[in-house]
């Protein structure tokens, strides 16, 4: 039998065998973590990018518009060191005759007579000078000259910026009327009410708005050019698009996509489509039937993919190109609390969006009858914004003189990028013209049509207006460069000068939906919207109207 201390003994050796296992149970167990975590934590690893492998799909990132624009700065003074200088003389007509400036800069003064037109070959009757209906300079054909070259400097890399914002400083005083307009409204909540009201008698109606807007914009665009004007549309109607569930891609849609493929088919349109016959001796009304027949077609193409695409991101809002800046968009142009307290429609919250609604058919009687342009149309605002001002001042509930006056600037400082923007594609097109590259552009361009016949020779026309919507984005400023260049070529190889112009708006209007350096900068800041995804919303369109109008150009040659 064992004693005590034996017992004693032997239980300190058990507890010491105990701890020995206990600590080796421990070491074991722990290494067993150690191996098998990271066996596990390798496998796991694996595993991940396995799994994830298949989601890590190349997404295009594109910069902001300051930067893409930036971008475009650069490269256009890069391209005055590459590309030769070159100019043809420019014909004007000032004080009752006609003045023509070669490319050394030395001016002749001749006649106002059909006559020396004749001389000089160009092929424009000369009421259309003495009428004003041109009022710009033309250029005279077979009169392209090398000049030496005319570098940009580093320098002008922000002095073009500068310069083009002070150029554009009548569009940017109007947008920043507007905005001030639009801060006004919305502080003193009769966007709010008068939208709970509309959403209510529209619902399940919604389309039927975006179509009768789509209509009015494409005949805006037909008539009489509204492109630039368009941004007015934005404040007013953006917000009901919201209210009804739509994203910033209908919004673009219903407004500007709208317009521009009005001006695609420009029947009547001064800035386009007269301007642009004018120049290349021939009158408007031929090729018309043409364009109507084409404006129809575009306007039912442009209804019909704005109802897809709406259908689409109904039933499914996440379909949406736009849907991850869905938030921030709302942030900005939504005007509903979401706090369930309806505020009263009272008379002075109708009152005032009466007012509001007023400026905008003004703005289009001014423009097509009494040819306003921005300084005039921002006068016409800014009367209504005064007004509109003291009601919201004043009442029971008025936000008072400060009050009006602060929603006033933050309203208008929340386009001031729109506004700059603007500016900084004008100063592009100033790197170019300075750098007396555009002109060479131009002489290369009808060099390389010189010696095509029939169909192939308006096709070949087609794209290359297509590429000079890039460098030349203004309508009428094309339409002067390039029409008396161009329309003698037809002649040369037995096609109506009406289908030149029809090539000439097709061509770079197709480029006008896309090129940053024209208005789709500025929309696109405005509704704070990315490049990459207009771009995947509207280069079905482009498609369209390249292939369609490359149809009917092709069908009017052989119809010829």
């Amino acid at each position: 039998m064992l004693n005590f201390p034996h017992c004693l003994s032997l239980s300190m050796l058990c507890l010491n065998c105990l701890e020995l296992n206990a600590y080796l149970f421990i070491i074991i167990h722990q290494y067993r973590i150690w191996v098998g975590g990271d066996f596990m934590k390798a496998e796991l690893i694996k595993k991940e990018k396995h799994t994830s492998s298949p989601k890590r799909k190349f997404k295009l990132k594109m910069p902001g518009a300051f930067a893409i624009l930036f971008i475009l700065t650069i490269l256009a003074v890069l391209a005055t060191w590459m590309i030769p200088a070159g100019s043809y003389s420019k014909l004007s007509y000032e004080d009752h005759s006609l003045k023509v400036e070669n490319p050394q800069g030395k001016v002749e003064t001749h006649k106002a007579t059909q006559q020396e037109l004749d001389k000089m070959g160009v092929k424009i009757d000369i009421n259309q000078f003495t009428s004003g209906a041109i009022n710009k300079p033309v250029s005279i054909p077979n009169t392209y000259e090398r000049l030496d070259q005319h570098p940009a400097k580093l320098t002008d890399i922000t002095s073009s910026m500068v310069n083009g914002t002070i150029e554009a400083a009548d569009i940017m005083v109007f947008i920043l009327i507007l905005g001030g307009l639009i801060g006004v409204v919305q502080a003193s909540g009769a966007f709010e009410s008068g939208l709970l009201a509309l959403t209510q008698k529209t619902k399940g109606r919604e389309f039927l708005l975006i179509f009768f807007v789509s209509i009015l914009m494409v005949l805006g665009g037909t008539l009489c050019g509204i492109e630039e004007e368009a941004v007015a549309f934005y404040p007013i109607l953006v917000p009901i698009f919201i209210a009804m569930g739509y994203d910033s891609i209908v919004c673009v849609g219903a407004i500007f996509l709208a317009s521009s493929m009005g001006s695609t088919f420009s029947t009547i349109n001064p800035f386009s489509v007269v301007i642009a016959s004018n120049a290349a001796g021939t009158t408007f009304a031929e090729g018309l039937y043409w364009r109507v027949a084409g404006c129809i077609i575009g306007a039912m193409f442009v209804i019909g993919y704005l109802y897809w695409y709406c259908k689409k991101i109904k039933k499914n809002p996440e379909a949406s190109y736009s849907y991850e800046d869905k938030d921030t968009f709302n942030q900005q142009w939504s005007v509903m609390e979401h706090d369930n307290q309806q505020q009263t429609f009272t008379t002075r919250k109708k009152l005032i969006l009466l007012l509001f609604v007023i400026p905008f058919p003004v703005m289009v009687w001014g423009v097509m009858s009494q040819g306003w342009w921005f300084p005039t149309m921002a006068s016409a605002f800014l009367i209504f914004t005064i007004i509109i001002m003291f009601l919201a001042a004043t009442g029971p509930k008025g936000l008072g003189e400060q009050g009006v006056v602060d929603e006033f600037v933050k309203g208008a400082s929340s386009l001031v990028g729109v506004s700059l923007i603007i500016g900084l594609a004008r100063g592009i097109n100033l790197v170019l013209n300075n750098g007396r590259i555009s002109d060479t552009i131009l002489h290369f361009s009808s060099s390389l049509v010189e010696n095509i016949q029939g169909p192939l020779f308006v096709i070949a026309l087609l794209f290359i207006f297509f590429f000079l919507g890039f460098i030349i984005p203004s309508s009428s400023g094309l339409a002067v460069l390039a029409m008396p260049i161009f329309a003698p070529l037809a002649d040369t190889v037995g096609i109506p000068r009406y289908t030149i112009v029809t090539a000439y708006q097709f061509g770079q209007y197709a480029m006008l939906f896309l090129a940053p350096t024209g208005l789709v900068m500025a929309t696109l800041q405005m509704l704070n919207m990315r490049y990459s995804h207009w771009f995947r919303f509207v280069w079905p369109v482009v498609v369209f109207v390249l292939v369609f109008g490359g149809g009917m150009l092709v069908t009017q040659v052989l119809l010829h």
